[in-house]
Protein backbone atom coordinates (compact mmCIF):
# COMPACT_ATOMS: atom_id res chain seq x y z
CA UNK A 1 0.00 0.00 0.00
CA UNK A 2 1.36 3.73 -1.39
CA UNK A 3 0.19 6.71 0.68
CA UNK A 4 1.25 10.09 -0.19
CA UNK A 5 2.54 12.10 2.50
CA UNK A 6 2.50 15.60 2.62
CA UNK A 7 2.71 18.42 5.48
CA UNK A 8 3.01 22.70 5.97
CA UNK A 9 0.94 23.51 2.53
CA UNK A 10 0.32 26.92 4.71
CA UNK A 11 -2.17 28.31 1.99
CA UNK A 12 0.21 28.03 -0.82
CA UNK A 13 -2.29 26.73 -3.64
CA UNK A 14 0.16 26.89 -6.38
CA UNK A 15 2.79 24.50 -4.71
CA UNK A 16 -0.07 22.51 -3.50
CA UNK A 17 -1.82 21.52 -7.10
CA UNK A 18 1.99 20.79 -8.51
CA UNK A 19 2.35 18.54 -5.20
CA UNK A 20 -0.91 16.53 -6.44
CA UNK A 21 -0.12 17.24 -10.08
CA UNK A 22 3.33 15.57 -10.04
CA UNK A 23 2.17 12.70 -7.31
CA UNK A 24 2.30 9.30 -8.61
CA UNK A 25 -0.43 6.80 -7.74
CA UNK A 26 -1.21 5.76 -4.02
CA UNK A 27 -3.85 4.44 -2.27
CA UNK A 28 -3.57 7.20 0.43
CA UNK A 29 -3.35 10.45 1.47
CA UNK A 30 -2.12 11.73 5.19
CA UNK A 31 -1.56 15.28 6.22
CA UNK A 32 0.93 16.48 9.23
CA UNK A 33 -0.40 19.84 9.87
CA UNK A 34 -0.49 23.46 9.12
CA UNK A 35 -2.84 23.62 6.31
CA UNK A 36 -3.20 27.44 6.41
CA UNK A 37 -1.25 30.26 7.25
CA UNK A 38 1.64 32.59 5.26
CA UNK A 39 0.38 32.50 2.02
CA UNK A 40 -2.49 34.24 0.09
CA UNK A 41 -4.82 30.83 -0.50
CA UNK A 42 -6.09 29.31 2.82
CA UNK A 43 -9.47 28.83 1.44
CA UNK A 44 -8.57 27.27 -1.93
CA UNK A 45 -6.03 24.37 0.21
CA UNK A 46 -8.54 23.64 3.01
CA UNK A 47 -11.11 23.07 0.31
CA UNK A 48 -8.93 20.86 -1.28
CA UNK A 49 -7.72 18.17 1.78
CA UNK A 50 -11.73 18.22 2.31
CA UNK A 51 -12.27 17.58 -1.09
CA UNK A 52 -9.85 14.93 -1.13
CA UNK A 53 -11.08 13.78 2.17
CA UNK A 54 -7.25 14.12 3.56
CA UNK A 55 -6.72 13.24 7.34
CA UNK A 56 -4.83 15.91 8.72
CA UNK A 57 -3.85 17.27 12.15
CA UNK A 58 -3.98 20.43 14.04
CA UNK A 59 -0.63 22.46 13.08
CA UNK A 60 0.35 25.71 15.19
CA UNK A 61 -0.78 28.12 12.43
CA UNK A 62 -3.81 25.81 11.78
CA UNK A 63 -4.54 26.44 15.44
CA UNK A 64 -4.04 29.89 15.71
CA UNK A 65 -6.57 30.66 12.90
CA UNK A 66 -9.05 27.95 14.31
CA UNK A 67 -8.91 29.93 17.80
CA UNK A 68 -8.18 33.74 17.04
CA UNK A 69 -4.90 33.89 18.45
CA UNK A 70 -1.47 34.23 17.00
CA UNK A 71 0.48 36.14 19.95
CA UNK A 72 3.85 34.32 20.22
CA UNK A 73 3.79 34.48 16.09
CA UNK A 74 6.29 37.10 14.38
CA UNK A 75 4.90 39.84 11.99
CA UNK A 76 4.84 37.34 9.12
CA UNK A 77 2.96 34.52 10.82
CA UNK A 78 0.53 36.77 12.57
CA UNK A 79 -0.15 38.65 8.96
CA UNK A 80 -0.73 35.10 7.41
CA UNK A 81 -3.29 33.93 10.26
CA UNK A 82 -5.20 37.51 10.14
CA UNK A 83 -5.47 36.94 6.59
CA UNK A 84 -6.69 33.23 6.56
CA UNK A 85 -9.31 34.44 9.45
CA UNK A 86 -10.89 36.86 7.21
CA UNK A 87 -11.33 34.43 3.98
CA UNK A 88 -12.25 31.02 5.67
CA UNK A 89 -15.60 30.35 5.98
CA UNK A 90 -17.25 29.55 9.18
CA UNK A 91 -17.27 26.18 8.19
CA UNK A 92 -13.70 26.14 6.93
CA UNK A 93 -12.84 27.63 10.85
CA UNK A 94 -14.97 24.46 12.04
CA UNK A 95 -12.77 21.84 10.10
CA UNK A 96 -9.97 23.32 11.23
CA UNK A 97 -10.79 23.72 14.59
CA UNK A 98 -11.53 19.81 14.59
CA UNK A 99 -8.38 18.95 13.42
CA UNK A 100 -6.75 16.76 16.17
CA UNK A 101 -3.27 16.85 17.03
CA UNK A 102 -2.61 13.56 16.46
CA UNK A 103 -4.19 10.81 14.84
CA UNK A 104 -3.82 7.35 13.60
CA UNK A 105 -4.62 5.91 9.71
CA UNK A 106 -4.25 2.77 7.98
CA UNK A 107 -5.07 0.20 11.13
CA UNK A 108 -3.29 2.01 13.60
CA UNK A 109 0.21 1.29 11.41
CA UNK A 110 1.18 5.23 10.72
CA UNK A 111 0.89 8.06 13.35
CA UNK A 112 0.79 11.79 12.16
CA UNK A 113 1.71 14.11 14.70
CA UNK A 114 2.65 17.89 13.87
CA UNK A 115 5.65 18.86 15.44
CA UNK A 116 6.08 16.22 18.60
CA UNK A 117 4.75 12.79 19.57
CA UNK A 118 4.80 14.47 23.18
CA UNK A 119 4.53 17.96 22.17
CA UNK A 120 2.37 19.34 18.93
CA UNK A 121 4.26 22.53 19.23
CA UNK A 122 7.94 21.17 19.44
CA UNK A 123 10.58 21.12 16.73
CA UNK A 124 11.65 17.66 15.87
CA UNK A 125 15.03 18.13 13.51
CA UNK A 126 16.07 15.42 11.38
CA UNK A 127 18.92 15.53 14.36
CA UNK A 128 16.50 14.50 17.02
CA UNK A 129 15.07 11.46 15.05
CA UNK A 130 15.73 8.03 16.50
CA UNK A 131 13.43 4.62 17.18
CA UNK A 132 12.28 6.30 20.53
CA UNK A 133 10.05 8.46 19.03
CA UNK A 134 8.03 5.77 17.93
CA UNK A 135 5.53 4.14 20.23
CA UNK A 136 3.29 1.10 18.97
CA UNK A 137 2.91 2.58 15.53
CA UNK A 138 5.28 1.36 12.43
CA UNK A 139 5.58 4.58 10.87
CA UNK A 140 5.97 7.97 12.75
CA UNK A 141 4.74 11.38 10.77
CA UNK A 142 5.89 14.55 11.99
CA UNK A 143 5.87 18.12 10.33
CA UNK A 144 6.46 21.66 11.34
CA UNK A 145 10.14 21.98 10.90
CA UNK A 146 9.42 22.21 7.04
CA UNK A 147 12.74 19.97 6.55
CA UNK A 148 12.28 16.99 4.47
CA UNK A 149 14.29 13.74 6.01
CA UNK A 150 13.39 10.15 7.09
CA UNK A 151 14.84 7.24 8.69
CA UNK A 152 14.32 3.67 8.84
CA UNK A 153 15.46 1.56 12.15
CA UNK A 154 14.65 -2.13 12.81
CA UNK A 155 11.77 -0.40 14.90
CA UNK A 156 10.22 1.70 11.90
CA UNK A 157 9.81 4.77 10.48
CA UNK A 158 10.68 8.17 11.59
CA UNK A 159 9.83 11.41 8.55
CA UNK A 160 9.10 14.26 7.85
CA UNK A 161 7.80 15.03 4.15
CA UNK A 162 8.80 18.26 4.23
CA UNK A 163 6.68 21.79 3.34
CA UNK A 164 4.97 21.97 0.44
CA UNK A 165 4.18 25.67 0.85
CA UNK A 166 7.37 26.80 2.62
CA UNK A 167 10.09 24.80 2.60
CA UNK A 168 13.13 25.57 4.72
CA UNK A 169 15.96 23.29 3.98
CA UNK A 170 17.50 25.38 1.59
CA UNK A 171 15.61 23.45 -1.64
CA UNK A 172 13.02 25.89 -2.94
CA UNK A 173 10.86 23.10 -4.58
CA UNK A 174 7.71 21.74 -3.04
CA UNK A 175 8.42 18.97 -1.20
CA UNK A 176 6.23 15.78 -0.33
CA UNK A 177 7.09 12.19 0.36
CA UNK A 178 5.44 8.57 -0.41
CA UNK A 179 5.32 6.08 1.61
CA UNK A 180 5.28 1.75 1.11
CA UNK A 181 3.70 0.24 3.53
CA UNK A 182 4.58 -3.09 2.16
CA UNK A 183 8.08 -2.85 2.61
CA UNK A 184 8.40 0.76 4.88
CA UNK A 185 10.33 2.38 2.28
CA UNK A 186 9.92 6.47 1.92
CA UNK A 187 10.47 7.74 -1.21
CA UNK A 188 11.21 12.01 -1.27
CA UNK A 189 9.84 14.35 -3.47
CA UNK A 190 10.57 17.92 -4.86
CA UNK A 191 8.36 19.56 -7.51
CA UNK A 192 8.42 23.01 -9.10
CA UNK A 193 5.95 25.28 -8.82
CA UNK A 194 5.98 28.85 -10.56
CA UNK A 195 7.21 30.88 -7.41
CA UNK A 196 6.62 33.98 -9.16
CA UNK A 197 3.27 34.08 -9.68
CA UNK A 198 2.99 33.58 -5.37
CA UNK A 199 5.47 36.34 -5.12
CA UNK A 200 2.91 38.11 -7.27
CA UNK A 201 -0.28 36.67 -5.24
CA UNK A 202 1.48 37.62 -1.58
CA UNK A 203 1.60 41.11 -2.80
CA UNK A 204 -1.76 41.64 -4.32
CA UNK A 205 -3.33 40.18 -0.45
CA UNK A 206 -1.39 42.80 0.73
CA UNK A 207 0.85 40.49 3.20
CA UNK A 208 4.33 41.23 3.98
CA UNK A 209 6.75 40.79 0.99
CA UNK A 210 9.27 38.59 3.13
CA UNK A 211 6.73 36.01 2.74
CA UNK A 212 6.80 35.92 -0.90
CA UNK A 213 10.44 36.41 -1.36
CA UNK A 214 12.18 33.37 1.33
CA UNK A 215 10.20 31.04 -1.13
CA UNK A 216 12.80 31.73 -3.81
CA UNK A 217 15.71 30.71 -1.50
CA UNK A 218 13.64 27.66 0.21
CA UNK A 219 14.86 29.32 3.80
Amino acid sequence: MKVGVISDVHANRVALDAVLDDMPAVDALLSAGDVVGYNPWPAECVAELRRRDVPSVMGNHDRAVASGTAFRFNSMARAGVEHARDELSDDHLAWLADRPDSLRALDGRVRVVHGHPEDPDRYTYPKDFSPDLLGDETVLVVGHTHVQHHEVYDEGVVMNPGSVGQPRDGDPRAAYAVLDLGDLSVTEHRVEYDVEAVQAAVQDAGLPDRIGLRLADGR
